[in-house]
């Protein structure tokens, strides 16, 4: 299985308790994301979406700009699998 489109969105600001004000994530994830496999992603991408809705902050942005970088790279988007395993 390929690696999939990390959710990372290059923004990596870790001002947010550690987290990145564009993605949720901390630098141990973003360090992993960049390892796992789509089926993996798709549960990370879960746990990301999970996470970021305990930060209380709205990554309203990030959705838009993942997507984005999926179908920049020709990839299906964590984001479907996750949700349609939910």
């Amino acid at each position: 299985m390929s690696k999939a489109v990390t959710p990372c969105i290059d923004v990596c600001k870790y001002k947010l308790k550690g987290h990145c004000i564009g993605c949720g994530m901390t630098e141990a994830q973003k360090r992993r994301s960049e390892r796992l496999d789509r089926k993996e992603m798709a549960a990370f991408v879960a746990a990301l979406e999970r996470q970021q809705a305990a930060l209380e902050r709205p990554f309203w942005a990030w959705e838009t700009a993942y997507r984005r970088k999926c179908e920049r790279a020709g990839a299906p988007c964590p984001l479907d699998d996750a949700r349609a395993e939910s």
